[in-house]
């Protein structure tokens, strides 16, 4: 079961990677809830500083969506007991169902879809990508604990996060639905860009100086994909964003929304006066190449320096080479292979490796391969927190697509710490 407990490990077993600047990361797993959820978690701990916490819950297989509910809402539950976790440590959270229209306004009206007692602001996402294998949902979520406390603030789409004299800026569900000359994926991606920087500029932010990182849903990506693609390059070309300058890290994948007159939906993570020389894109030229090639505009990953840490978030990434050619067409087993090559290049460029992963999802086409891409990834990072959901990628003969995040410690005395 991906997600759950893994082949060979114990029930709350973990394992831990230290490094000499006293940072540690813990990944550990365990079956909770009593109806057969599973939970992974990645732990990143810096000497005297904060704890960042990524979460993967995983419903039971072949249950009814209330009996699933049920189990992922009590396994989170129980994981935030064994992990020591106030409720308040909640920053972001992603429900992944299997029927946006018929699920998302329950997972809204439960204990995942709001701050809860004691929580305080949360930005929750409900995306439509179904849970493999036979899952109605799953969670990603993320929590920072700091015993010297936190604080969120409650922002229009989402929360701020305060530290170290930065905004961690977290807006979810960030869609239009489209009536009229609204109704094609080129207008909503606009429209969907000029509300997000709007919520920006409330921050003192703007799209080419803060935005880090964004999550494109495209209803019908094969389909509706190049309308998106051809607004986020009109509004990247009116913001300074040029292929001289910089992207943005991103996926752009297959995601619906309960409306389905929303054709794109956007989630994004900004960081309110985060300083240029924080903030290096990553590239892997012996394995891929700048994306602008072949015609879209996003950044392959990128990585966010703090005095105790470094966030790398590798965008999503497909079985490609230098050139943009698809590699392996037809071939799962190769392509997953290839992908995670890639991933691995740019988490290197980062100085980052395997041991240093908090989390990761994949994407999948063809729900028909999912033994093979489970295999490789139980195989490859047996401890790290990731979900393997349905959702065909921008091209047809990408069969499987990945992204992570990872944290690797670092000593920047000239920064604050996170």
């Amino acid at each position: 079961m991906n997600g759950g407990t893994a082949d060979g490990m114990a029930a709350s077993g973990g394992a831990m990677n230290g490094t000499t600047d006293g940072t540690t990361m813990e990944h550990v797993a365990f079956d909770a809830g009593g109806a057969g959820a599973g939970v992974q978690a990645s732990r990143f701990r810096a000497r005297g500083g904060a704890e960042e916490l990524h979460l993967s819950v995983v419903g039971p297989a072949g249950a009814t969506f209330e009996r699933g509910l049920a189990a992922v809402e009590a396994a989170y539950r129980e994981a935030l007991g064994r992990l020591d976790l106030p409720p308040s440590s909640a920053v972001f959270r992603r429900v992944f169902v299997s029927d946006a229209a018929n699920q998302a306004a329950a997972v809204r009206g439960s204990s995942l879809g709001g701050g809860g007692e004691g929580a305080g602001p949360v930005a929750v996402s409900v995306v439509e990508q179904p849970p493999l294998p036979e899952r109605k949902l799953a969670l990603w979520a993320y929590h920072v604990h700091d015993p010297a406390g936190l604080r969120k603030d409650a922002v229009p789409g989402g929360v701020a996060l305060r530290r170290g004299g930065l905004g961690h800026l977290w807006v979810t569900d960030l869609g239009h639905a489209g009536t009229n000359g609204d109704a094609n994926p080129l207008a909503q991606t606009r429209r969907i860009f000029a509300t997000y920087e709007d919520l920006l500029a409330a921050q003192g932010a703007d799209l080419a100086r803060h935005a880090i990182r964004t999550w494109l849903f495209v209803q019908n990506v094969d389909v509706n994909y190049a309308g998106m693609v051809k607004g986020r390059i009109e509004v990247f070309d009116r913001s300074g964003l040029t292929a001289d300058t910089h992207y943005i890290a991103s996926t752009g994948i297959e995601g619906r929304h309960a409306d389905p007159a929303r054709l794109v939906n956007l989630d994004a993570y900004a960081i309110p006066g985060v300083g240029a020389g924080q903030v290096r894109y990553l590239q892997a030229p012996d394995h891929l190449g700048p994306t602008h090639l072949y015609g879209v505009t996003f950044e392959r990953g990128v990585a966010v320096d703090h005095g105790d840490r470094r966030h790398v978030l590798v965008s999503g990434t497909a079985s490609i080479e230098p050139g943009g050619r698809t590699l392996h067409p037809g071939d799962v087993g190769r392509q997953v292979e290839r992908t995670f090559a890639n991933v691995e290049a740019l988490l290197a460029d980062a100085g980052a490796g395997p041991a240093d992963l908090a989390h990761l999802i994949v994407y999948l086409r063809d729900p028909a391969d999912r033994g093979v891409v489970e295999a490789f990834v139980r195989a490859r990072y047996p401890r790290v927190p990731w979900i393997l959901v349905r959702a065909p990628v921008c091209r047809p003969d990408w069969l499987v697509e990945a992204e992570c995040v990872a944290i690797r410690g670092v000593r920047n005395p000239g920064l604050a710490a996170f």
